[in-house]
Order: structure tokens, then sequence, then C-alpha cells
């Protein structure tokens, strides 16, 4: 799954990156302690182009009354996208990517404490995400939130967990996007192995207050 992650890559990088145009409403980088609920980077493509914007992570099914009408649904499964309610439209026409350094997931250790670790490209180039996106509310007070899809864990990594991110190369980005037809479906499988590494980081991560470069270094014996 994904629950936290960290972004350093500054706007106008990430607009060349992904040769999107840039809202004015981006929430401020680095950040490296990203929390659901929180407005988040991502890249959408509509009429021939892309935009990076903001949006709240955390989607919200149009049924729900309030923004805590159910449960806060900050990841998405690969494999039920298309039988989930609360998912399939989106699925079918709303993806987006979402671009991070790293992201973090957590083991326990014999009495229950939560171990957390970094996890990142060995290559150390941007870990894209896939996404769904949705509007929710009515024109005054419209939010627009989304959920991070993810799949079967890499060898890699499913020591720690068994499930992450759907991490999409820059050759898959069109397709999940929508700007290449149909077809996204095919991309919802694990990575490759050997792509990503990980270590163990300090504690102070566990709070969703914490913040700055120190979190995500290697923790010291």
């Amino acid at each position: 799954m994904c629950g936290r992650f960290a972004l350093t890559m500054p706007h106008d990088a990430m607009a060349r990156l992904f040769d999107a145009v840039t809202a004015n409403d981006l929430p401020p980088v680095p950040r490296f302690n990203i929390c659901p609920t929180q407005q988040i980077h991502v890249v959408t493509a509509a009429d021939g182009a892309r935009r990076l914007g903001a949006m709240r992570w955390g989607f919200l099914p149009h049924w729900y009354k309030t923004m805590s009408d159910g449960p806060l649904l900050i990841n998405a499964r690969a494999k039920t996208l298309a039988e989930k309610p609360a998912f399939r439209a989106a699925a079918r026409a709303r993806r987006c990517l979402v671009p991070a350094d790293g992201f973090y997931e957590w083991t326990k250790d014999a009495q229950d404490a939560r171990l957390p670790w970094y996890i990142r490209r060995r290559d150390e180039a941007p870990l894209v995400m896939a996404g769904l996106w949705q509007d929710w509310g009515g024109d005054a007070a419209r939010i627009t939130s989304c959920a991070i899809v993810t799949t079967a864990a890499s060898a890699d990594i499913a020591p720690l967990h068994h499930r992450m991110p759907l991490i999409l190369d820059p050759a898959d980005w069109p397709l999940w996007l929508g700007e290449a037809g149909h077809g996204a479906a095919t991309l919802m499988r694990p990575g490759p192995e050997g792509r990503l590494e990980a270590w163990r980081v300090d504690p102070a991560v566990n709070s969703n207050r914490a913040e700055g470069a120190d979190l995500r270094q290697p923790l010291q014996a």
C-alpha cells in the first residue's frame, strides 16, 4: 500500500518531466512526510494537454454526504477497480499520475512497535504512481480528490509489505492518462524485480506532524 510519501522536485522540473502546464495552487516543496487528506501534486490529461495540479489525497465517492461519511480511501486495489462502486467510473475515465521521490512502509518488531522504511527507485529517478481522481461536492464547495492505485508487491519489498503503489514508467504515462487510447488495465501489474531499494528510517516519521530531510535518512545502528 502507500500511506506516506516524499516529494522534493521543484515545480518547474515536474512541469518539464511531464510536459505539463502548472496550476497556481500547487502545494509547496520539498515535502518529506506527505500524509492522507493533504493536498498532493497530481498530473491529469484533457483536450490534448497535461496539467500539474493539486488534489486532496483521500478519494471521496459521490454518495458521501460529508468528507468523513465513510472510510478514508487513500489506496485503490488494481485487481478490483472495475468492481468497486467507489472506483470503477474513475478507473475508466479519470486516471492520473502522482509524482514522488519515494514512499514509506512499516513493519513491526517483537514488541509490536512500528518500524518505518523508506523505499525508492534504485536509479533515484522520480517514482511516478498511478492514481484515480474525482470531483466531489457542489460547485461552491467542490473538492477534487484522488487515490493511489496499488498492486501486489515486487520481490524487492515483499518482505516489508504484500502491496505497493502501481509504479509507471514514462512510456506508460500516455496509456494510463488516456492519451494513447484504451488498454490501461494491461499496466496494472507488479513492477520488475531489482528496481526498488529500501532502508530503515527513524521512527520520528511515525508522527504525521514530523517533517524534514532527516526523516528519510538511513537509521544509524
